[in-house]
């Protein structure tokens, strides 16, 4: 797919998530891993518990109590992603029996050490990294478990059976199908995808989507019963349900949360409604109003993504002045013999031009690169420090596209934020918020620019005109401002669903509803119940929140904004990069280095000496287009 830049929907592994791949015996990941040391392997006993609270605690005996969690966890945890990235490298039902027992250990401990954290609450002299830590105990489980061990054994086994069927997921079509292959096999995923990315025929891209959300319905049963596990673990260590969980890790309440998104979300969604008005007006000219009606939703499979939620790949179809440039990034790396290899390379150089350090030399050793020939895997692009220990590596099943060129970055942010903290105690191993662990990557990203894609020789010339400088502009803002609605409306399903609010008996139809209210997407045929389209994206099977997406769509022109002030650039946002600027690689790092040790407004005044999240950058940057987009929308019934 054609990008100047992306931020991935698709992202790291959540917070508790890091990682190694263990080749020892049998087929070997490629490139291959060496086999770690016994010593490396060890794994707690399941039985392992956390360590015992007088009945009158003392702020002393809290800081004890949370050094022997801090070990306990980076055992627990580093046996957990072992077993998580060998699941996931080499899927087996073996694998994911190991992955559920890893997951099932965590949070048997987890849930007993909330627990007996609980009796230093209120507790005199607790200092304040001390009272973080303690806070940030009661969210550390993405997924809570209930006390109850056979049901928390059954949890476990229920996220790795549905991260498993996603991963394992393809379509076979039937020799009459207008996809069906020569030699008859199954499609996968980025199969699927590829389809729709570049395709232009209906039929097509309609038998793609339907084909691969064919694989969901299986998981229906399995999402409701994890959804109710979930939240009997979740009332065990004190919060409602399941989304209050996941909001309150924000350093605000969950209802504070969700104002403030809803915040950022009026404040963008008149840009993004002006890019839907123009971008259905373009496919209404290419397909005929029998397929899109004027004030309708756009169908899904139309917008070149699997789950319409960003459009790039359908630039040449919407693209404001042809001939103004050519933005062709793919042919350039197929051209110059772009290897998975190189392009990491590529993507690391530019963080490390600004002065950050090098990644490992086990980064180069461990990393999955491209997608093995003889097993399955996820090839879900992932960030991943196995050992919370500098341990870094991605998995990630690259190809020679731009796409997958701004993709590396982004997973590349991930790991260079788990190496500027990964000293620090393990509760602080995390973003400030899991909207900034997702946005650093794509915040390097703005910065390449069609200049700086010129100067690497993968770009013939700069668009240097109005006219080329709006064709960069519509590319970036149909991945950047087409993502936004969809960045909310996942955990806005999900929420419901959690709450009850959503019963099983109505999961699919809440999920177009919430499309159709927030994207202006429609489903391209008629679905039902017996459908369960959400289980066709990877992060609702595989329990990864996702309004940290929008935010980091919100957050990464706010960090661009301020590091190319402190890069000392002139003129608009759409035209700066940080490339080689070692002051703003210095204000990066600052942060970087915090984690999660500070409530997420003190380090966003680290970086920009801005204390909220603040969605004018963004409108800063693309008003040059809204211009554009308000002028060819006359006469438009715009909306849906």
């Amino acid at each position: 797919m054609n990008r100047t830049l992306r931020l991935l929907a698709s992202a790291a592994a959540p917070v508790a998530l890091a990682f190694v791949a263990i080749a020892c015996g049998g087929a070997e990941p490629a490139p291959a891993a060496p086999c770690p040391k016994a010593a490396d392997t060890s794994t707690p006993s399941i039985a392992t518990s956390p360590p015992a609270v007088s009945a009158a605690p003392t702020a002393e005996e809290a800081k004890k109590f949370m050094e022997q969690v801090d070990k306990d966890l980076r055992r627990l945890w580093v046996a957990r992603d072992r077993a998580g990235w060998v699941n996931q490298n080499f899927i087996t039902d073996d694998t994911e029996a190991l992955s559920a027992a890893g997951e099932e250990a965590t949070a048997a401990y987890v849930t007993e050490a909330i627990s007996k954290a609980r009796r230093f609450d209120g507790v005199k002299g607790i200092d304040g990294d001390l009272a973080r830590q303690l806070l940030l105990l009661k969210l550390a489980q993405v997924v809570p478990a209930p006390s109850n061990a056979d049901e928390r054994r059954e949890l476990a086994e229920l996220q790795s059976a549905m991260t498993a069927i996603y991963g394992k997921g393809q379509y076979c079509p039937p020799p009459s199908s207008p996809i069906a292959a020569k030699d008859g096999k199954c499609l996968k995923l980025d199969d699927l995808s590829r389809i729709l990315k570049k395709s232009r025929k209906y039929d097509e891209q309609l038998e793609a989507w339907k084909g691969w959300h064919s694989i969901a319905p299986v998981m229906k049963d399995k999402y409701a019963r994890y959804a109710e596990l979930g939240n009997k673990g979740a009332k065990e260590i004190g919060f409602g349900d399941m989304g209050a969980l996941w909001r309150s890790g924000y350093d605000m309440t969950p209802e504070d949360f969700e104002a403030d998104i809803e915040r950022l979300w009026q404040d963008v969604k008149p840009l993004y409604d002006d890019l839907h008005c123009y971008t259905r007006k373009k496919l209404r000219a290419k397909y005929g109003k029998d397929k899109i009606p004027e004030k309708a939703p756009i169908p899904a499979h139309l917008l070149g993504n699997m789950w319409a939620q960003q459009w790039d790949a359908i630039f040449d179809v919407v693209e404001p002045y042809p001939g103004q440039g050519s933005l062709d990034v793919d042919k350039k790396l197929r051209d110059k013999k772009y290897d998975p290899t190189k392009m990491v390379k590529l993507g690391e150089g530019f963080f490390t031009s600004l002065g950050l350090e090098p990644l490992p030399k086990s980064f180069w050793e461990r990393s999955l690169f491209t997608r093995p020939k003889d097993r399955e895997v996820v090839c879900h692009a992932s960030a991943w420090d196995v050992s919370w220990n500098d341990d870094l590596r991605i998995k990630m099943c690259i190809e020679p596209t731009e796409d997958d060129l701004i993709t590396i970055h982004h997973e590349l942010g991930h790991d260079f934020y788990f190496h500027y903290y990964y000293k620090l105690p393990i509760l602080f191993q995390a973003g400030a918020n899991d909207g900034f662990h997702e946005g650093i990557g794509d915040t390097l990203a703005l910065s390449v620019t069609p200049q700086y894609l010129k100067n690497l020789g993968l770009l013939d010339q700069v668009p240097n005109n109005d006219k080329g400088r709006l064709n960069v502009q519509m590319k970036m803002a149909l991945d950047k401002v087409a993502f936004l609605p969809f960045g909310l409306l996942i955990d806005k399903w999900r929420w419901d669903v959690f709450s009850g609010k959503t019963p099983k008996a109505k999961y699919n139809e809440a999920w177009w509803a919430l499309r159709t209210k927030y994207q202006g997407v429609a489903a391209p045929v008629p679905r039902s119940e017996a459908d369960f389209d959400p289980g066709a994206k990877y992060h609702v099977p595989a329990s990864t929140p996702y309004v940290r997406y929008f935010l980091a769509r919100i957050y990464q022109f706010q960090f661009h904004r301020a590091l190319c002030k402190a890069a000392g650039h002139k003129g608009s946002l759409d035209t700066c990069s940080i490339y080689g600027n070692k002051e703003a690689g210095a204000k990066l790092r600052a942060m970087l280095q915090l984690g999660q040790s500070k409530p997420w407004p003190e380090a966003l005044a680290v970086l920009s000496g801005e204390k909220k999240a603040d969605a004018s950058a963004m409108l800063e940057y693309f008003a040059p287009l809204r211009t554009y987009l308000k002028e060819q929308n006359k006469g438009e019934q715009c909306g849906w």
